[in-house]
């Protein structure tokens, strides 16, 4: 009974933090969105929004045509690619932390990221050396794809799709890839900075193309991993424990595995490469509020968005010069992973 009433008093905290963080999401999008080099209080901020949204133009009303473009056309969109990619991150950290049943697992461990960075880096050197202008994007989703394809191919070969399995093959072609980005930078020569600044992670010039690539991937992501969260929650005790329980371990594998790359692929195929988002994320949740992957991997997302805009948002606003974000995720994140690690074991 005991184990039945703070079950549901986790539930109850988990819901209402979620809640609370979703209403702060909103209200940290109209505020940043009208932050910049032109200053838009908050209610023009709203009454733009909401004009353009939903049709309303007696609310456009006032404002000049750059003040709504600065607004629908160039913050929005960042803003809007900024929650989704740090919610996407985070919701894949917390999957394969429990799929791989590994702490330190992320959305990178299994070389996609990887994947996505070779495809960026070669479509950008092709445009250098050509002059052409093939799309960085398409290019990063569909080699983050393909080297899914090879780990799991790799993995099966070895003894069968496990984590430890996953996890060395893809180490093995993480480590491939890396050696080719980085002949792809020195072939580069002069013209390397434009391929390492898409490296370091960055939501600069995100346009209405990329918030159409990565909204529906996170959220269609999203509704599938919470759908077979119960079998992931039985799958964390243990294969042996959970083909007792009825659970299909290799499809619910099979699921998550596709389903936390092409996530992690349609993030870092628009954003880049950024750090720790999805290391840190679902580490904070489990320690201060439930490891029930039901709740963690809404909460996750959240939470993801929420800090991936507030440091976007950070870099953007308060350096002369853009700093990319994924700089500042890794910098910031390391040592407070650091920190959060010691003090939970010390409290163990």
């Amino acid at each position: 009974m005991n184990q039945i009433k703070e079950y549901k008093k986790n539930k109850r905290k988990s819901v209402a933090t979620g809640l609370i963080m979703l209403a702060l999401v909103i209200v940290l999008i109209v505020f940043f969105t009208g932050q910049g080099a032109m200053d838009i209080d908050f209610v023009s901020t709203q009454k733009i929004l909401a004009g353009k949204i939903f049709k309303w133009d007696k609310l456009l009303y006032g404002f000049q045509d750059n003040e709504i473009a600065v607004i629908m056309d160039i913050r929005l969109p960042r803003i809007i690619c900024g929650v989704f990619v740090g919610g996407g991150l985070a919701m894949a950290g917390a999957m394969f932390q429990s799929l791989l049943r590994n702490p330190l697992a992320d959305p990178y461990t299994l070389g996609v990221s990887t994947g996505a960075a070779f495809g960026a880096s070669l479509a950008l050197l092709i445009n250098i050396l050509f002059a052409l202008y093939l799309p960085v994007t398409l290019f990063a989703f569909v080699f983050a794809f393909v080297t899914l394809i090879l780990v799991i191919f790799v993995a099966n070969r070895g003894g069968g799709i496990y984590s430890s399995n996953l996890i060395i093959a893809g180490i093995i072609i993480g480590s491939v890839l890396s050696a080719g980005i980085s002949f792809i930078k020195m072939t580069a020569g002069e013209n390397v900075s434009a391929i390492v600044f898409w490296l370091m992670g960055s939501l600069a010039s995100k346009t209405w193309v990329d918030v159409y690539i990565i909204v529906p991937v996170v959220i269609v992501g999203g509704l599938v991993a919470y759908y077979y969260a119960d079998d992931l929650n039985i799958m964390t005790a243990g294969e042996s424990n959970a083909k007792t329980l009825g659970v299909n371990t290799k499809s619910i594998r099979l699921t998550y595995l596709v389903t936390g790359s092409v996530i992690t692929a349609a993030c870092v195929a628009v954003s880049g490469i950024i750090g720790f988002v999805g290391l840190v994320i679902p580490h904070l949740l489990r320690y201060w509020l439930t490891s029930d992957n039901r709740m963690l991997i809404p909460l996750s997302m959240v939470l993801g968005g929420i800090i991936l805009l507030l440091a976007d948002n950070f870099t953007r606003l308060l350096f002369v010069s853009e700093v990319p974000v994924g700089v500042l995720t890794t910098l910031i994140g390391g040592p407070f992973f650091i920190y959060v690690f010691i003090t939970k074991e010390g409290k163990a």
